[in-house]
């Protein structure tokens, strides 16, 4: 299994996780960590600037910060693991953590 994100995912994600780390009792520290451990291949914009519009089209009135990951799901034909509701009707494949833990039967 690899992980893949766009710049601004992975930037916004370090924005919540010390709110993460309070809510949870966790150090910031750790949370930290833990991220690292994922080794998320990370992606720019330009690498999927073509999907763009198109991601655009699909998300970007009902949740415009979803735009690049929706983007690159579509460049690379990938699915995306988001618990995130705003994904429903972008036309791709979505798991929530509960659905990727099941499928990885873990």
């Amino acid at each position: 299994l690899e992980i893949l994100s766009t710049a601004s995912t992975i930037g916004e994600v370090h924005e919540y996780l010390p709110r993460m780390a309070e809510a949870y009792g966790i150090s910031h520290e750790v949370l930290e960590g833990q991220l690292r451990l994922l080794a998320i291949k990370e992606y720019v914009a330009r690498e999927f600037k073509n999907f763009i519009p198109r991601a655009a089209r699909l998300i970007g009135k009902r949740d415009p910060d979803d735009v690049n990951l929706l983007a690159l799901a579509l460049a690379l034909d990938i699915p995306i693991w988001t618990n995130d509701r705003d994904f429903e009707t972008a036309g791709v494949k979505c798991y929530t953590t509960a659905k990727l833990l099941k499928k990885l039967e873990l």
